[in-house]
C-alpha cells in the first residue's frame, strides 16, 4: 500500500478548509475525487477499490465520486447525504475538504460543512445553469461570513465547451451575489469528470484566461481573513493537577477565537470583570511565547482569580457584549417540529451553555429573491429568519461578521438532544 508523502517543508504550511456545495447531481463528489486522484494523495488499495465498485456498478469510467460517497446509502442513491471530511496535501498547502450534500433534505448538513470554512465551491451544471439550491447554498455561505466563494461551471463537455453558455451562468451569478456581500468571488469553467482546468488549464477553453482550480486553490490569501485584533479565548477547560507533588498550578484551556495572545498581557475574565496578566501560555509541545486563533492552549494568569468553563479572557478595554437578549439570523434544521415564538430551547454558544425562550420572529427570509415574510409566525425544515432570543444566563457575544466563532451558536432540543438550529448573531442587546 502506497500514498504520496508529504515533503516536512509543508507541514508547516497554511491550512485551507474549504466546503462543496450545489445541486443534486452537479458533481461535487466527482470534483472531490478528481483533485484527490490527480494530486496523487490517494491509496492504492482506496483507488482498487472505487475501480472494483465502478466495474460492480457497471460504470465504464472509475467513478471518483464513489471516493467521498463512503455511507452504503449514498453509494445505492448515487447522492451524498453525510458531511465527508478528506485531507490532502500540495507542496505549497495543505487542505481539509468539506463534501456537504446537494439534497434540499440535507441542507443542515452543508450548514456543518461550511460554517468552519475558509472557502467555498458552489458547482452548478452548466446545462441547468442556476437552481434554486444553488442560490440556496450561495445565500448560506454569504450568511456563514465564507470568506471566498468559487463557483466552478461544471459538465462544461455537455454544453461543447460554450464560452456564451459560461458567461450567461456567470453573469447571473455574479448579479445575485451582489445582493449578499460576497468579498471575493472566482468563477471557473470545468469538466470534473475528465478533470479539464481542475490541476492544470485545459486546451478545451482556449478562452477562458483565468487559473486552474487547484491553482487558485493554492494561492488564495486567507491570512488577513482572521480577526487578530479582538483578543477572545473561551474557557474549555480548567486544568488543577492531582498530584500531591504539583499543588500550585492552575491554567484554563481551551481553542484562541481571535486575536493574539501574548504572556505579561494585561486580560479580563468575563462574566466577572476581574483582570490579571498572562503569566505563561503552553501548548502539548511546551511553552510558547504568544498564541492566536486556531491555536489549542492553556493559559496561566499571574493572580488567583475565579474562571471556570464557559467563561471568557479578553482584553480590559476590547470586551464582548455581555447580554441575554440577542438578535439571530436562524437557519432552522428541525423537520418534525418548527420553531415558532415561546418554544424554549437549550443553546451552545462557545464553551457556555444557557436555555433561551423565542421573544419574536421577526421576518422568515425567500433564499431565490431575498425578500423578507414579516407575517411569518415559524420557521421550518432549511428556512431561515430573524429570530430575537432571551437566554437564561448573560452570553459573552460579538456579532458574527465580526467574529465567526464568538457570533454563533446552536440549538438545542432538550428532549431529544438533538441539534435543530444554527444562529448567527446581527444584533446584542
Amino acid at each position: 500500500m502506497t500514498a504520496t508523502v508529504v515533503p516536512t517543508e509543508t507541514r508547516a504550511m497554511d491550512l485551507l478548509r474549504f466546503a462543496t456545495a450545489g445541486s443534486v447531481d452537479d458533481g461535487k463528489s466527482t470534483l472531490i475525487g478528481r483533485l484527490l486522484y490527480d494530486t496523487k494523495s490517494l491509496f492504492t488499495d482506496q483507488l482498487a477499490a472505487v475501480e472494483a465498485v465502478s466495474a460492480a456498478r457497471g460504470d465504464e469510467y472509475t467513478n471518483l465520486a464513489l471516493l467521498t460517497d463512503g455511507l452504503r446509502a449514498e453509494r445505492e442513491q448515487g447522492i451524498t447525504i453525510d458531511v465527508a471530511y478528506r485531507y490532502f496535501a500540495t507542496p505549497r498547502r495543505k487542505f481539509i475538504i468539506a463534501d456537504t450534500p446537494g439534497h434540499i433534505q440535507y441542507t443542515r448538513n452543508m450548514v456543518t460543512g461550511a460554517s468552519t470554512a475558509d472557502l467555498a465551491l458552489i458547482l452548478v451544471d452548466a446545462r441547468k445553469g442556476l437552481v434554486e439550491q444553488s442560490r440556496r447554498h450561495a445565500f448560506l455561505c454569504s450568511l456563514l461570513r465564507v470568506p471566498h466563494l468559487v463557483l466552478c461551471v461544471n459538465k462544461m463537455d455537455l454544453v461543447d465547451w460554450s464560452q456564451e453558455v459560461f458567461e450567461r451562468i456567470a453573469d447571473e451569478f455574479t448579479a445575485f451575489a451582489a445582493k449578499l456581500e460576497v468579498p471575493d468571488l472566482t468563477v471557473v469553467p470545468i469538466s470534473a469528470l475528465h478533470g479539464d482546468n481542475i490541476v492544470s488549464r485545459s486546451e478545451r477553453t482556449p478562452w477562458y484566461e483565468g487559473s486552474s482550480l487547484l491553482h487558485h486553490l493554492e494561492h488564495v490569501h486567507i491570512a488577513s481573513d482572521r480577526n487578530m485584533v479582538d483578543v477572545r479565548f473561551p474557557v474549555q477547560y480548567v486544568i488543577r493537577p492531582q498530584s500531591t507533588t504539583v499543588t500550585d498550578y492552575r491554567g484554563y484551556a481551551g481553542q484562541v477565537a481571535s486575536g493574539v495572545l501574548k504572556a505579561g498581557d494585561e486580560v479580563m475574565v468575563l462574566p466577572s470583570g476581574f483582570t490579571s496578566r498572562i503569566a505563561g501560555i503552553e501548548t502539548a509541545d511546551g511553552p510558547v511565547e504568544q498564541a492566536f486563533p486556531p491555536m489549542s492552549v492553556t493559559v496561566r494568569l499571574t493572580d488567583e482569580i475565579d474562571v471556570s468553563r464557559g467563561d471568557l479572557i479578553c482584553r480590559p478595554n476590547n470586551a464582548p457584549a455581555v447580554t441575554q437578549d440577542i438578535e439571530a439570523m436562524v437557519c432552522w434544521m428541525d423537520e418534525s417540529r418548527p420553531l415558532r415564538i415561546g418554544a424554549k430551547y437549550a443553546i451552545k454558544h462557545t464553551t457556555r451553555s444557557a436555555r433561551a425562550v423565542v421573544r419574536g420572529l421577526h421576518y422568515r427570509l425567500d433564499v431565490n429573491s431575498l425578500h423578507r415574510d414579516e407575517s411569518a409566525d415559524e420557521l421550518r425544515l432549511n428556512e431561515i429568519g430573524r429570530v430575537r432570543l432571551r437566554s437564561t444566563v448573560p452570553l459573552l457575544a460579538d456579532e458574527y461578521r465580526r467574529n465567526r466563532t464568538t457570533g454563533g451558536f446552536i440549538i438545542i432540543d432538550e428532549s431529544t438532544n438533538r441539534t435543530v438550529g444554527a444562529g448567527m448573531i446581527v444584533e446584542t442587546g
